[in-house]
């Protein structure tokens, strides 16, 4: 299932990024810190230049002053409403924390309100002005250069300095996800990244080790040809050409993977991006592997995964199975349940393999997926400030802990994997910690920060239409010149809009 069906039933710099392993504050983190003076000249002859210093980039946008929650619930809690798009289980839990939230202190109330999924949380946030916005919203990996240019929203930088807010435990990918400029927008908070699902049943009857998953594209088109020709598997590899998957999200990923931008200006994080770079030499590589999936290794296409479940489903089917797919590692709870019920006769719960994405850099690495936590602008300082208390509870080691447990998602600080549940969980169904695992041994450096794109969703969509025609043969080179032209104009008209 697709991750928004699922929802539904730097340069980060190298800056940052070295501050958040330097275990400081963001106060102290040297964050788009000013360079030390040099020392004016005194040689005879010479004009003596005083120091300039250059203005940081947070200090032009909204502020945050965390002490004004004390000030405004001295009489009564500071009501605050939070837009989200998680429902189901994901919902339910959600809903729990917030409630232990709300009884474990006086100075805040935080009321949920569902959208119905992401798609319909972006809709309206962009169709409502400050009046009609929540005090904070969650929003998809995708938005980010969108929220930006909306001036909407309160960096949590600003309140995580006044607060003097440690993010030393914090994983540096979960931050830099939603850091440009030198500064953090926003907070991370459901997490997750593609793993490989497969039964082991079906290895086994192949003759391959059940215990272990493909590793890099060679191995899983290997593994794919020994499924089929074994008559283990009708089909090897289920896969899909949604935006928010196959076609546009995994892209991506592979990408990254192999240690390439998917676009220009080091992926929009130095300055906003321009053009795709995707139709390049290794784009078409990447594709041409992928295509050779399907004509060679017996993967089949399933489409744009319409339904959200169509390559798990394949998984199920009762003539022609698949062994293999590919998907968010958010859905790992969900799978294993229908698992559970028995929707694959002769496979057990216990039977589903987990592993990491198939792809370069022997799989290593991941693009952090799901989404973050933003504070909206114009509701006054004290609910700024309310907001700020909340998330600090969300993003807290014990709310970590207890989130990544129940939803699948993984930790967005390494601190929580000390604490139970999850701490146990890691250890008695290692299946869940393969996301974590898996995104913690990305490359260094700037191609481990996804693309930041103001037309992201809309660009996804032309890379997907892309994969959707290469997976159905057309020549590669072709497909993806095509859909990068219509994704530089995409592009361009955005940035022509928002300078």
């Amino acid at each position: 299932m697709s991750r928004r069906v699922l929802l539904c039933m730097v340069v980060v710099g190298g800056v940052f990024t070295a501050s958040c392993r330097s275990g400081e504050s963001l106060t102290n983190a040297g964050i788009d810190r000013a360079p030390t003076p040099v020392t004016a000249s005194t040689t005879p002859g010479q004009t003596t230049v005083p120091p300039t210093t250059v203005p940081r980039k947070l200090d032009t946008l909204p502020p945050c002053d965390v002490a004004a929650l004390d000030a405004a619930a001295a009489t009564a809690p500071v009501e605050i409403t939070f837009w989200h798009g998680l429902s189901n289980e994901l919902g339910r839990e959600l809903e729990r924390l917030t409630g232990v939230y709300n009884g474990s202190q006086t100075k805040v109330k935080v009321t949920l309100q569902f959208q119905g999924g992401y798609e319909e949380t972006i809709d309206k946030y962009l169709q409502s002005n400050t009046d009609s916005r929540p005090d904070m919203v969650q929003m998809p990996e995708y938005m980010v250069q969108q929220m930006i240019d909306t001036k909407s929203i309160v960096p949590t930088q600003a309140c995580a300095e006044s607060a003097n807010y440690d993010t030393s435990a914090f994983l540096p990918q979960a931050l830099g996800a939603y850091a440009t400029e030198g500064v953090q927008w926003s907070m991370p908070f459901n997490m997750s990244v593609p793993v490989l699902y497969y039964l082991k049943p079906r290895f086994a009857a192949a003759g391959l080790d059940p215990e272990v998953s493909p590793r890099s594209l060679e191995e899983l088109l290997a593994t794919s040809k020994q499924l089929v020709s074994s008559g283990a598997s009708a089909y090897s590899l289920a896969l899909d050409s949604d935006f928010d998957g196959g076609g546009g999200w995994y892209i991506e990923q592979w990408l990254s993977k192999s240690g390439e931008f998917y676009a220009d200006n080091e992926n929009g994080r130095a300055a906003p991006a321009t053009n795709v770079l995707y139709d390049g030499a290794g784009g078409v590589k990447l594709l041409t592997a992928l295509q050779s999936l399907v004509t060679d290794g017996g993967a089949v296409y399933v489409g744009d995964n319409a339904s959200g479940q169509d390559t798990f489903l394949k998984l199920a089917d009762a003539t022609k199975p698949a062994a293999m797919t590919i998907g968010t590692s958010a859905a790992l709870g969900p799978v294993l349940a229908i698992v559970r019920g028995g929707i694959i006769p002769g496979v057990l719960e216990s039977e589903v393999g987990v592993g990491p994405m198939p792809g370069p850099n022997d799989g290593k690495g991941a693009l952090v997926g799901g989404a973050s936590l933003y504070i909206v602008d114009g509701k006054g300082g004290a609910k700024a400030a309310a907001s700020w208390d909340y998330m600090a509870f969300l993003e807290s080691a014990p709310s970590q802990s207890q989130w990544a447990a129940a939803t699948g998602y993984i930790p967005v600080r390494n601190d929580a994997l000390t604490l139970d549940p999850i701490k146990s969980l890691y250890v008695t169904d290692p299946r869940f910690k393969v996301a974590y695992d898996q995104l913690t041994s990305s490359l260094p450096g700037p191609t481990s920060q996804g693309p930041v794109i103001g037309p992201h969703k809309a660009v996804r969509r032309a890379t997907a239409l892309a994969v959707a025609e290469v997976l159905s043969g057309a020549d590669v080179q072709t497909a993806l010149t095509k859909a990068a032209q219509a994704a530089n104009d995409l592009i361009s008209n955005y940035n022509s809009q928002n300078k």
